[in-house]
């Protein structure tokens, strides 16, 4: 399974990610998405698309998707949510979705802070793709794509430059 990530468009889906997303089975966007033409779009780039809402999101998209989602990916228990904290500071509903459901990745969004790390005490990988929108305080606009393969996750790709930089 080739998977893609991203959260925190706010409106905005950069025309890089046609590309960087190009051949994913599957997308997963972690909240913040302000329009639902990005999950459209989205949906164009790959047969299938995971989203949950955020803190930014309206009535109208909070009636469509999830405020979290736990789903199996080949041999792993993905937990999808927006507001998620990161590992030794979650926030009490992750922790209770860890608990609960014990995932083995935990994707956030947010933060707008790219981070990706193993969470030793969980046995869970965190990631949080950073913000792939133009609106916020980060000067990054990140996303991720990886392999899932039975248990390994790997060629883990990190698409990342400026905020402000003009579509290739």
């Amino acid at each position: 399974m080739k998977i893609g990530v991203l959260s925190d468009t706010h409106g905005f889906l950069h025309p890089d990610a046609y590309s960087f997303f190009e051949g994913c089975d599957e997308i997963w966007h972690a909240g913040d998405i302000m329009d639902g033409s990005i999950l459209t779009e989205l949906g164009i780039i790959a047969p299938k698309v995971r989203a949950v809402y955020g803190n930014c999101d309206d009535w109208d998209l909070r009636m469509e998707i999830p405020e979290y989602e736990v789903f199996d990916c080949e041999s792993h228990k993905v937990a999808l949510m927006h507001i998620v904290g990161s590992p030794g500071r979650y926030q009490p509903k992750a922790l209770e979705i860890i608990r609960e459901h014990n995932p083995t990745i935990f994707v956030a969004g947010h933060s707008h802070i790219l981070k990706i790390m193993y969470d030793k005490r969980h046995n869970l990988l965190f990631m949080n793709p950073g913000a792939a929108g133009r609106y916020g305080i980060h000067t990054r606009l990140t996303m991720l794509r990886f392999k899932i393969e039975v248990s390994e996750v790997k060629e883990m790709e990190i698409f990342d430059i400026p905020k402000q930089a003009p579509a290739k």
